[in-house]
């Protein structure tokens, strides 16, 4: 079978967002491989999948490469060369979150939108559509969900006032 998986980098000023069919027995060190590909990344820089839910939350890793410092450690890892893409991937709307980076931080949403047949004149991977450029940095994270915009509205009405108001102020002559 062949996974279809969109690609979209996190960022909201534009869309920006590759599709990538994949043979499902292909690891994902060679689903990385495309991503980096598809979305003319250096290829340089450690990266990291976590199996997500619907709410795009982390939940297991899947690394490049195994970093652990003790066998013990090593053996709870997950690295991507040794797991086949549809050993935790194997329905359609399966998320996945693929960070490339972990300095810049370069994020993308990664979603199985489709499983059809090989093609047998077809190489894979190969890329099947690109919408949006890459941009040259790595993109401003915003807080759009509504949890986070609520908590930065109780945040910007906290202020120094508010720790007068609450008698703070003696807190601080303590210390000085």
């Amino acid at each position: 079978m062949i996974f279809k998986f969109r690609i979209v980098l996190d960022i909201n000023d534009e869309d920006v967002f590759r599709d990538v069919e994949i043979k499902e027995d292909a690891s994902f060190e060679d689903l990385h491989n495309s991503i980096v590909q598809a979305c003319d990344l250096d290829g340089q820089q450690m990266a990291s999948f976590y199996v997500s839910n619907d709410a795009w939350e982390q939940k297991d890793e899947i690394t490049l490469f195994d970093m652990s410092d003790t066998m013990e450690e090593s053996e709870e890892k997950k690295v991507m060369s040794e797991w086949a893409v549809h050993e935790m991937v194997n329905e359609k709307e399966h998320k996945l979150l693929y960070i490339y980076d972990f300095f810049n931080m370069w994020t993308f949403f990664v979603e199985l939108i489709d499983i059809t047949e090989v093609e047998p004149s077809v190489d894979y991977p190969r890329m099947v559509a690109s919408v949006g450029l890459m941009p040259e940095d790595v993109p401003e994270k915003k807080f759009t969900t509504e949890k986070a915009e609520k908590e930065l509205d109780e945040f910007d009405e906290f202020n120094s006032d508010t720790f007068d108001q609450a008698g703070y102020d003696e807190f601080n002559e303590d210390w000085n």
